[in-house]
């Protein structure tokens, strides 16, 4: 199978999250993508989650479908090789993405003295140069500071990698765009995307920004109460936890005949002489809608619950572990099209995403299994630069590159 960015080459050099999220995401659209390593491995190669033998599941994860090369780029003759593969001639190619800072053997304009239409996408900390990583911009954001329970004594970061996420979907699409420039009027480009600055768009578009200047407010934490609606968590009878959401005036009406609680809401619009449909509403007197549903939720086992929302068409979520999201729901793992099962080489075999998107013209690829380090180092360089066998062993020798038993 083939998909819709099949015949494009792309060079990664990277580590940690962003960069290979960004070219993950195209290698999982078809692209071929070729991760150029130092010799034994990069910062991330052995970056917890790890098996027992200490392979790394966040290294097999971010470069699933992937070609791994391994290079010692302090050498001339490793340096040398980089950059050819970087400036490859041919439509397709000539692309470059990268977090390691772009001086060097990355020089922007020593790599465009080669191939005049490049295309290099450089993923930075700040703006300014500083470093960061998604950790320290978070706690910029202020996103930890309404984070948690209300009445939290410190900050409260959330553990997903989110900035990091957003930008390398962010370093994807701008790769895509500068390749369809240069297709157009044959123009290549630098790109450079801040990770702090991916975190301080998102903060203008959802309008915390214009929340503290128009408003002059400086956003309270509200625990699992869903600023501005109402959304809110419960205990039910078997000792787990849903949250439940009505940010629609439907959903609010699901969610009320599904608990059976018309009259008590109903009540309490009166007295407050509001009307629950409108969610201000809802939010304001949150506490007081949370009280009347406890109840009802705290009498009911887990899947009676489900059962109930569900055939309302209340929406809800229940709370899991992810070793109860893998184990017990199905809809999300092996009854999900994007997972395949696949045998990742030193580590077993186990069940990873493809593609997220569905495109009605093209197939979705099924997952594929990330390359052990180095594994395609001979093969990439043939093919690529038409190096022959006895030039490869004699690099290989002279300790240049190193393939997947050399590392």
């Amino acid at each position: 199978m083939t998909g819709p960015l099949s015949g494009l080459t792309v060079i990664e050099v990277s580590a940690f999250i962003a960069a290979p999220y960004a070219t993950l995401t195209l290698a999982q659209m078809g692209a071929e993508v070729i991760r150029i390593d130092p010799i034994g491995g990069g910062l991330d190669f052995h970056r917890w989650p790890v098996t027992e033998n200490g392979d790394s599941l966040y290294w097999t994860g971010l470069n699933k479908g992937k070609k791994s090369v391994t290079l010692n780029v302090r050498e001339p003759r490793g340096r040398e090789i980089a950059t050819a593969l970087m400036t490859r001639a041919g439509a397709g190619k000539g692309m470059v993405v990268t977090n390691l800072p772009a001086r060097g053997w990355l020089d922007f304009e020593a790599l465009k003295a080669r191939r005049a239409d490049l295309i290099m996408v450089n993923i930075v900390g700040r703006r300014d140069g500083g470093v960061a990583l998604d950790y320290t911009i978070n706690a910029r954001t202020g996103f930890p500071m309404v984070t948690g329970p209300a009445d939290k004594a410190r900050p409260v970061n959330h553990v997903m990698p989110v900035w990091d996420i957003v930008t390398g979907l962010s370093a994807a699409n701008a790769l895509l765009v500068a390749e369809r420039h240069r297709r157009d009027h044959g123009v290549g480009q630098y790109i450079r995307l801040a990770l702090a600055d991916s975190a301080l768009s998102v903060l203008s578009h959802l309008g915390y920004v214009a929340e503290v200047q128009i408003n002059d407010d400086d956003r309270p934490a509200t625990g699992n109460h869903v600023y501005g609606t109402f959304g809110c968590d419960f205990a039910t009878a078997d000792d787990r936890r849903v949250m439940i959401t009505a940010f629609t005036a439907r959903h609010w009406r699901a969610l009320v005949a599904a608990t059976g609680t018309e009259a008590e809401m109903a009540e309490l619009a009166r007295a407050q002489e509001v009307d629950l449909d409108d969610e201000a509403a809802r939010y304001t007197f949150r506490e007081a809608i949370e009280s009347a549903l406890a109840p009802w939720f705290a009498a009911r086992d887990l899947a009676d619950i489900a059962a109930a929302l569900d055939a309302a068409g209340a929406c809800w979520g229940p709370y899991q572990s992810f070793r109860q999201l893998v184990e017990e729901d199905p809809d999300l793992t092996t009854a999900n099209p994007m997972f395949t099962e696949i045998t990742q080489p030193g580590v077993g075999t186990h069940l990873a995403a493809g593609a997220f998107t569905e495109f009605a013209a093209f197939d979705r690829l099924p997952a594929t299994a990330a390359p052990r380090l180095g594994a395609d180092t001979d093969a990439v360089l043939a093919q690529h630069l038409g190096l022959d066998a006895t030039t490869l062993a004699d690099l290989r020798a002279d300790g240049v590159i190193a393939g997947a038993d050399d590392n």
